[in-house]
């Protein structure tokens, strides 16, 4: 039997690695700029065209490389960062096991251009599908330039599979945001198809994050620091009010390394345990530090996941931390008793007598009085059976209400008289029926009527602006603001008048007719957020979620106290519409309790 095991060429071996390393164009930005800074570049520049597809290149003022270096480094396991197996458990850097330049060669057209500090010249060295082109001497500074074009283009499978260019540039940014935020003493430009996206000057943590995430973050920030000899932790964390539901900037550093740990997530959140709503987030920025040997980050292909000897002791200190940060700065609600009506608290004496506490009251007093007494020591309890008089008399009011099910199984109630609602601590909306007791949510039936009418306006571009009298500025995030362009025109149709005011900020000049008293800046950003959860080509999955984000932010809040006639005319417009049992996002709108689960209790 012949043999038919063979080693592969490396040309094939080194795609095969590139799978796993380089697997969209932030990859290959992520790496580069990582050995820029393990270069120890004080300044990095970063370009691309069509979100990476065509361009990608990436300049650093670091150490640069000799011609042999700059030959060998684009062999596969060829790395300056460890020399033995014992190094990696104990890495200082952010680049080690020497994959990540063979695997873009393998899928790109590479050019490198390198000068050490002291030449006088450089070295261009000229790489394509892993096939050396070329390699000459060559006038450049000092540092390295790496360009990288048309990635993908021998592997037309892989670039086919490529998302939309607006999708793989908000990757990009999210490659980006991971280092810039914890090397805050690193200069940073990045540029897309000639534009300015970032330019971020050397400073320290919380001025890096306010340049990244814009201003208004840095009024909703809280600075936490503990040291031990197992580990520090500094950062910021978000305070309560900052929360919200979508966009929310959260990220955790292990010695200077973005990482994903759902167990120390938990950490946080657990200690806004009953200070946030449902279902929001605060933002965070947790740097850990600890001993090189008890993590190790050689357990994923792109090293987000990280293995720690002490984790729990870890959670214990982190979870601690963030407590102390929140009460420190006075952001946990606390009991203050003013000073003249704090309660008197008695010293306890051990050796005198236990008496009684003694309770004053008046029991003459009668609440139901029609013409109550000044001295109500004088007023005796009178006759109660007045009070009631006239009640057995009374008859209660005729509901000729029945409950029917329409084709589509959906609950409908037809009355032929106005029945009485009964609102239940500012949430529900409670009506005798026929069969039962109907139970509607107040906002979530709100919400669904108002996206049925922004529907309906949107596709008959009917829509009524509103002027502001003074326009509301809105700064968003670089990775928002790519957004916006995207789902403006729509917004524009729903009634919105945006204008660029330049960078990451917009003016909004007019908002649809009936928005008045909402927070304008926060309703934009959850409207972007929302859409962009969506692909931005599929016209009409945009305008439901925007559609949805208006209703949701317009819809009538829970503890906003209805009168009857308001309560009649929300249960209407509800039946109205073409789904009365759920909201736009599949929530429950309303219940029936059976009257015979009702007669059960009795």
């Amino acid at each position: 039997m012949s043999d038919i095991i063979q080693l592969l060429p490396d040309s094939v071996a080194n795609q095969i690695a590139a799978g796993e390393v380089i697997q969209r164009p932030a990859s290959v930005i992520k790496e580069l700029v990582e050995n820029a800074i393990d270069a120890e570049a004080t300044k990095i520049d970063v370009l691309v065209v069509d979100a990476g597809r065509t361009l990608i290149q990436v300049i650093d003022n670091g150490k640069g490389m000799s011609a042999t270096d700059a030959r060998l480094c684009f062999e596969r396991h060829a790395t300056s960062k460890i020399r033995q197996a014992t190094d990696l458990f104990a890495l200082h850097t952010m680049g080690f096991r020497g994959e990540a330049l063979a695997s873009i060669a393998a899928v790109a057209q590479v050019e490198l251009k390198t000068r050490v500090h002291g030449d006088d010249v450089g070295t261009q060295l000229t790489i394509a599908g892993s096939r050396f082109m070329g390699q000459e001497i060559c006038a450049c500074p000092e540092g390295s330039n790496f360009k990288v074009d048309n990635l993908f283009y021998n592997v037309p499978a892989r670039r086919k599979f490529l998302k939309s260019n607006s999708t793989e540039m908000n990757n990009i940014i999210a490659a980006f945001q991971r280092i810039v935020l914890v090397n805050p003493q690193v200069e940073f430009t990045l540029h897309s198809n000639g534009s300015e996206l970032f330019c971020l000057r050397a400073g320290n943590q919380r001025q890096r994050i306010v340049d990244v995430f814009g201003k208004k973050i840095n009024q909703d920030l809280l600075p936490l620091s503990v040291d031990t000899v197992m580990c520090r932790i500094s950062g910021f964390v978000g305070k309560p009010e900052a929360a919200r539901k979508k966009s929310v900037p959260q990220f955790f550093f292990a010695n200077n390394r973005y990482m994903r740990h759902p167990f120390f997530h938990r950490a946080v959140t657990n200690a806004y345990e009953r200070l946030l709503p449902a279902g929001e987030q605060v933002p965070y920025f947790i740097y850990i530090d600890v001993p090189a040997e008890d993590i190790d980050v050689n357990i994923h292909p792109v090293k987000t996941e990280i293995k720690f000897e002490n984790e729990q002791a870890i959670f214990q200190m982190l979870s601690a931390a963030v407590k102390e940060a929140l009460g420190k700065f006075n952001d946990v609600p606390m009991i203050d008793f003013d000073t003249q009506g704090r309660p008197d608290i008695p010293v306890f004496n051990p050796q005198g007598p236990t008496v009684m506490p003694q309770v004053k009251y008046n029991p003459q007093y009668n609440p139901f009085r029609e013409t109550p007494s000044t001295d109500r020591q004088s007023q005796d309890t009178g006759n109660w059976e007045e009070l009631y008089k006239g009640m057995e008399t009374r008859q209660p009011q005729s509901q000729d209400l029945f409950v029917s099910k329409m084709d589509d199984g959906q609950a409908s109630v037809i009355a032929e008289k106005s029945p009485a609602h009964y609102q239940y601590k500012g949430r529900y909306i409670m009506t005798a029926v026929k069969s039962g007791l109907m139970i509607v949510d107040q906002h979530r039936a709100h919400t669904r009527i108002l996206y049925e009418e922004y529907i309906n306006r949107y596709s008959s571009q009917h829509t009524e602006s509103q002027k502001v009298l003074f326009p509301e500025i809105v700064e968003m995030p670089v990775a928002d603001s790519q957004r916006v362009e995207k789902v403006v025109r729509q917004m524009q149709a729903m009634g919105f008048e945006l204008t660029s005011l330049g960078g990451s900020s917009y003016a909004v000049n007019a908002i649809p007719a009936g928005l008045d008293g909402l927070n304008v800046a926060t309703l934009v950003g959850e409207m972007v957020a929302g859409a962009m959860e969506t692909d931005t080509n599929v016209i009409g999955e945009v305008r439901k979620s925007l559609a949805l984000s208006l209703a949701r932010n317009a819809a009538i809040p829970y503890g906003q106290v209805l009168s009857n006639e308001e309560m009649e005319h929300l249960v209407n417009s509800l039946f109205a519409c073409s789904d009365v049992n759920h909201t736009p996002d599949g929530k429950q709108i309303l219940n029936i309790l059976p009257q015979k689960e009702i007669d059960s209790l009795f």
